[in-house]
């Protein structure tokens, strides 16, 4: 059958779309790499900026042979927990899914490793990103996303069969990709044990602050600046026209989702801005950085179901978590150098208790029944929609935890029984840069006195 001009114009521009979001959320991961240098000590900036890049690398290869489909493969024998289709892209383009929409899943994929490496910086074994990396892209982050994306998944707002008469309204992934990541740091930095010196004989925290603002302030505007593939993006297609409306469709549901993530953001910035201006006495631009991608995370849920003025009551509660987290955090002795679990974990979670509080039902029947007629659906519990909405979201939150800490849990105990998960101490006061990778990132760099190159640290090595 011969497809009309229209529909072919119409095609190629959703696909340029989906193309051009995937380029935008690839980017996030160069945010994250820049973020993460910043943020940690300069003899540790070699070592967490070529972990960026294996997240990259390896989860290109994971997420090609298995992860795509465990997330997205619905054949004959599909069920509502796992894929079984696609592996290696097989029978890709499929009347279903092409090869940009894999490309653009891809990207959400390495970001979830991305996360969790911030959470076991300065102190993990090179060869323990390679296998965690491996799995978590591969195994456990597709999963999630099979519950919740694929049209099988029993969590899946826009299933046959919807829990609670809803599903769960996870639109770019706060639950799907933060609060996994989060929780797979967390369960790394946990097991790991705090970094040598972090917390002093009395227990009282020491601040290891990050050696480049400059890097951090460069990684939170590009992370911004992809967030506008990743929540706008996740719509797919922009060409889709609602069928009670003439003039509008997925296009200005597009841009009032790119307007509820920067409301979000930056009242989660200003909130943490004056927050931390309160509790420790000065104006810090890392706290603010890391605010305002709470606020980011929080609104990835909702961002497309939401009016712009509950975007600023997410991200005035996301800052008020991550706050909160990171005081708990340090009374805990929990030592996590990019706030990873806090932020992504924490706010992650809020952001899918959140939409299931304030999601409009236009918008809920605009986003998964195309604007549709007739049509009614749960939406926020605070807005009159009842609690199907919520409770399906409160589900999310609980099986999330429980998957991950089964899955990632046992993997990080397991590497650290094999003892090729966290370095020595000799290693991690040295910095792993020396130790591990040659040489320092930098060609000068005073932040203490030690080896210049990897020779010197070789031969004080034999001299200990």
């Amino acid at each position: 059958m011969e497809v009309s001009w229209e529909t072919s114009v119409t095609d190629s521009i959703n696909t340029i779309y989906l193309l051009f979001s995937a380029y935008l959320v690839f980017v996030m991961q160069l945010g994250f790499a820049m973020l993460c240098a910043g943020s940690v000590r300069a003899k540790n900036a070699m070592n967490i900026m070529l972990t960026n890049v294996v997240d990259a690398v390896v989860g290109s290869l994971s997420y090609f042979l298995f992860g795509f489909a465990f997330a997205y493969g619905g054949g004959s024998d599909s069920n509502p927990f796992i894929g079984t289709y696609y592996f290696a892209l097989n029978n890709i383009p499929s009347t279903s899914y092409d090869y940009s929409f894999f490309l653009y899943q891809w990207a959400f994929a390495i970001a979830v490793a991305g996360i969790t490496s911030g959470s076991i910086a300065e102190r993990t074994q090179f060869s323990a990103y390679l296998v965690f990396s491996f799995f978590l892209t591969g195994f456990v982050y597709p999963v999630v996303a099979h519950w919740v994306w694929s049209s099988n998944g029993w969590l899946n707002p826009g299933s046959t069969s919807l829990l609670f008469g809803s599903g769960s309204i996870d639109f770019a992934g706060s639950g799907v990709v933060h609060l996994v990541g989060g929780i797979a740091g967390l369960w790394g930095a946990l097991i790991e044990g705090p970094r040598v010196g972090r917390f002093d004989a009395f227990g009282k925290p020491v601040q290891m602050r990050g050696h480049n603002a400059t890097l951090v302030v460069l990684g939170t505007f590009l992370l911004w600046f992809g967030w506008f593939g990743f929540n706008p993006g996740s719509f797919n297609k922009i060409l889709v026209s609602y069928p009670d409306s003439f003039d509008q469709g997925n296009w200005t549901a597009v841009g009032r989702t790119a307007v509820t993530t920067t409301l979000a953001g930056s009242t989660a910035g200003i909130v943490t801005l004056f927050g931390r201006r309160l509790l420790v006495g000065h104006w810090d631009a890392l706290d603010v950085c890391n605010g305002v991608l709470g606020g980011f995370v929080a609104i990835t849920s909702g961002c497309s179901v939401v009016e712009p003025w509950a975007a600023i009551v997410c991200g005035f509660f996301a800052a008020c978590v991550l706050i909160g987290l990171n005081i708990i955090a340090l009374k805990l002795q929990y030592d996590d150098p990019l706030e990873a679990a806090q932020l992504h974990g924490g706010c992650g979670a809020w952001g899918l208790i959140f939409t299931g509080l304030f999601a409009k039902e236009e918008f809920v029947i605009e986003t998964y029944n195309t604007g549709s007629l007739g049509i009614t659906r749960p939406y926020g519990l605070l807005l009159g929609g009842g609690w199907g909405l919520i409770g399906a979201q409160v589900v999310e939150v609980v099986v999330i935890l429980a998957w991950v800490s089964t899955t990632m849990g046992p993997l990080f105990y397991f590497l650290h029984k094999l003892r090729i998960l966290r370095i020595s101490s000799d290693e991690e006061i040295a910095g792993l840069d020396i130790s591990s990778h040659g040489g320092y990132a930098y060609n000068a760099h005073h932040e203490e006195s030690g080896p210049r190159l990897y020779g010197e640290y070789l031969r004080l090595q034999d001299q200990s």
